[in-house]
C-alpha cells in the first residue's frame, strides 16, 4: 500500500496524510497558521514528515491549476517545496487533480458514507475551472453535480457521472450537451443562470458577510419573513438572471440598481451609518429588515431547488442512499428538510463538505485509480477526530507558568463548574475535521441560562443573532429532538426541530426558529465527553452541554494547546478542561 500527502489549495485549504488506506492527520492550514481560510497548504505537507520519512504520491486538489512555477527549474511549488522540506533525496509521483473537483467532493462523501451503492449530489460554489469553445475562451464553473457511486467485483469505486450544471458569465443563454470534452457521458446544462451556492453567496454578500461565510445567512433567515416587494430569486428551477449578476469565480452580486427595494435598502443603511459607499458592514449590531428577508427568502428558496435536484438524483440514480457535498452541504437547515422531504431514503451529509475535504477526496482517489482501495477497508468511519495527534504530558510543561493555576478534578467537578454558570472550555485528543466542534476543541455551557446566547455571543464576539449547537447523550436524544425517525446526527450536520416544552428547558441552544444543530453521542463516541454529559446530567436532569467551538468570532479553531492558552489570556474565559489528564486550568484575565 501506498504513503499519499494530498493538499486542497484555496480557501479551507487542507493537508491529508494517508497510509495504507488510513487516514493517519488531516488539518486545515488555517488551524496550525491561524490565519482565517488561509490558502496555502505549506505547514501541513511540513507535518507530514513528522509521521513518515518519505512519499509515495503527492497529490494536489484545487479548482484550477494555478502555478506558479519555481523559480528557474520549472517544477510546480509544491513538488520543490515537498523535495526540500523532505531533506532526503527521493522519488514520489504528483498528481494535479484540476478538472474533478466535484468528483473529489463526491468521492470523500460517498466512501465515508459506508454506502455500497448511492445517489451523490454535489452543490458548489465554482467547482472547477473549465474552457469551451462555446464561451469563446470564457471561464466556465462547475455547480451542481450528480454522480452514483458504487463498488465493482473487485470491490474497487465506480463513480459514473449522471448530471451537471455548468455556468458562465458569457451570454449563452441555456445549452443542453451531451459531452463537454467528446468522452463524458452524462446530461450536461451549460447557462449563463449562477448556481444555487452562488446565489447564496449573492445573498450573503447583501446581507453585509463575506462570501464565504453564509453560516451567517443562515443564523440570520429566521430574523426574515415573506416579503413580497422581492422579486424571485429562482424562475423555472434556474436563477434569476435579472436579480444575480455573475462576478465569477468570487459569486454573483445581487443586482442592487434594477430593483428599488434594494437601492432604497442601501441607501437607508448608508444614511444611518450601518454599511460604507462600497457595501461594506460598519456595525455588526444592525441588519435592516431587507437584509433579514434577503437571508429567510434565499434560505427558503435555496432549499426547494436543493429538493428538486435530489429528487432528480434519486430519480436518475434508482437508488434508496444519497449523499450530500460540497459547500452547499454544511447547510444544516436544508439538510433537515431532506430528511422531512425523503423519509425513506438514507441520507448522509458529509461533515467535512467544504473544499477542505478534497484532499480526502483526492487521495482515496488516487488510492482507488492504484487499485488500493478497498469498500470493505475503508468505508467505515468511526469518527471525524482527524487532526494530528499530541501526547498530553507535553502539556504539563505550561502547568509552570504563574499566569496559570492548575488543579486536580473530575467529570463531576467540572459539570459543577459548568452548572455554577461558568464558561469551560474542552481540549482533548484530536482535534476535528470540518467547521463543526465535536467535544475535543469546545466551549461548553448550561444550556437551561435563559440569555446564554447573549453571554456566549458576546464573550466570543459573535454576532447576536449566531445560534448554539448542543452535544447529548445519543440515547435520550428522541425525549428532546425530533429526527424524523432517524437514529442520530453524530457530525452536527442537522438543524432539527426540538419538541414542545423543550425550548423552556434549555433556551440557551435553541434558535429562533425553534432547531438546534445538534451532535448525538454514545460513550464510545468520546469516552471523556460522553462522561462529562453524564455527569451533567446527574447534577441537572439535562443530558445535554451547550457547545461551540473554541474561538474567538473570525479566528480559526484552535489546534494546539498553546493556541488554547493564548485563546484564555485574551478572552473572558478562564477555565479549560483536559480530560486526559483529569486536570482544570484556570488562566484569570481581565479581557475585555
Amino acid at each position: 500500500m501506498s504513503i499519499i500527502a494530498s493538499i486542497s489549495r484555496g480557501h479551507n485549504s487542507s493537508t491529508t496524510l494517508m497510509v495504507d488506506g488510513e487516514i493517519i492527520f488531516y488539518l486545515e492550514e488555517e488551524r496550525i497558521t491561524r490565519r482565517k481560510h488561509d490558502g496555502c497548504p505549506f505547514m501541513g505537507l511540513l507535518k507530514v514528515f513528522d509521521y513518515v520519512d518519505h512519499i509515495d504520491h503527492l497529490v494536489v486538489c484545487h479548482t484550477h491549476r494555478n502555478g506558479p512555477k519555481a523559480d528557474w527549474t520549472g517544477e510546480d511549488i509544491y513538488e520543490a517545496f515537498v523535495k526540500k522540506i523532505a531533506a532526503k533525496s527521493f522519488e514520489f509521483e504528483t498528481h494535479f487533480i484540476d478538472e474533478i473537483h466535484h468528483q473529489m467532493h463526491a468521492t470523500c462523501a460517498f466512501i465515508n458514507s459506508g454506502f455500497q451503492s448511492s445517489a451523490i449530489l454535489v452543490a458548489d460554489g465554482a467547482g472547477s475551472f473549465l474552457n469551451s469553445d462555446l464561451t469563446k475562451n470564457e471561464t466556465i464553473y462547475e455547480f451542481e453535480s450528480i454522480f452514483k457511486g458504487s463498488y465493482d467485483s473487485s470491490n474497487h469505486l465506480n463513480l459514473k457521472q449522471i448530471y451537471k450544471h455548468l455556468g458562465t458569465a458569457f451570454p449563452i443563454g441555456f445549452r443542453t450537451m451531451d459531452s463537454l470534452d467528446g468522452k463524458t457521458d452524462c446530461e450536461i446544462i451549460l447557462t449563463e443562470y449562477p448556481g444555487i451556492t452562488k446565489c447564496y453567496e449573492s445573498a450573503t454578500r447583501y446581507c453585509g458577510f463575506s462570501t464565504i461565510d453564509a453560516g451567517k445567512t443562515m443564523g440570520l433567515s429566521p430574523y426574515g419573513k415573506p416579503n413580497k416587494d422581492l422579486p424571485p430569486f429562482f424562475i423555472d428551477g434556474w436563477a434569476n438572471r435579472d436579480v444575480f449578476v455573475p462576478d465569477y469565480p468570487n459569486g454573483s452580486e445581487i443586482n442592487i440598481p434594477r430593483y428599488d427595494i434594494f437601492k432604497d435598502d442601501i441607501k437607508h443603511l448608508q444614511e444611518i451609518g450601518r454599511i460604507d459607499k462600497d457595501g461594506t458592514l460598519l456595525d455588526k449590531k444592525y441588519y435592516s429588515q431587507t437584509q433579514k428577508d434577503v437571508a429567510y427568502k434565499i434560505q427558503k428558496d435555496s432549499e426547494q431547488e436543493m429538493i428538486k435536484l435530489v429528487r432528480k438524483a434519486l430519480d436518475k440514480t434508482g437508488e434508496k442512499n444519497l449523499c450530500i457535498s460540497g459547500g452547499y452541504g454544511l447547510n444544516c437547515v436544508a439538510n433537515y428538510q431532506y430528511w422531512k422531504e425523503f423519509p425513506d431514503i438514507n441520507i448522509y451529509c458529509e461533515p467535512i463538505s467544504h473544499d477542505g475535504g478534497t484532499s480526502i477526496g483526492g487521495a482515496l482517489h488516487i488510492l482507488n485509480k492504484l487499485k488500493e482501495l478497498k469498500s470493505d477497508e475503508v468505508t467505515e468511519r468511526k469518527s471525524i477526530y482527524y487532526g494530528p495527534q499530541y501526547d498530553p504530558q507535553t502539556y504539563t510543561q505550561y502547568f509552570e507558568e504563574d499566569f496559570l493555576e492548575v488543579t486536580d478534578t473530575s467529570y463531576d467537578d467540572v459539570a459543577k463548574l459548568i452548572r455554577s454558570g461558568e464558561i469551560v472550555t474542552i481540549f482533548q485528543g484530536r482535534s476535528e475535521g470540518g467547521p463543526r466542534a465535536l467535544g475535543n476543541r469546545s466551549i461548553l455551557f448550561d444550556p437551561t441560562i435563559k440569555d446564554g446566547k447573549d453571554i456566549v455571543n458576546g464573550v466570543k464576539r459573535r454576532e447576536f443573532f449566531r445560534p448554539f449547537a448542543c452535544s447529548m447523550k445519543k440515547e435520550k436524544v428522541h425525549e428532546w429532538f425530533d429526527l424524523q425517525g432517524r437514529e442520530g446526527s453524530p457530525h452536527m450536520m442537522y438543524a432539527v426541530e426540538c419538541l414542545p416544552g423543550v425550548e423552556e428547558k434549555i433556551p440557551s441552544v435553541i434558535h429562533v426558529d425553534g432547531t438546534c444543530r445538534i451532535q448525538t453521542l454514545g460513550e464510545d463516541d468520546n469516552v471523556h465527553y460522553y462522561k462529562l454529559i453524564d455527569a451533567f446530567e446527574k447534577l441537572s436532569g439535562i443530558p445535554i452541554l451547550f457547545n461551540t467551538s473554541f474561538n474567538l468570532g473570525g479566528d480559526p479553531l484552535v489546534e494546539t494547546i498553546e493556541d488554547a492558552i493564548n485563546t484564555l489570556l485574551v478572552s473572558k474565559i478562564e477555565y479549560m478542561y483536559l480530560p486526559e489528564l483529569q486536570k482544570l486550568v484556570k488562566v484569570p484575565n481581565d479581557a475585555e
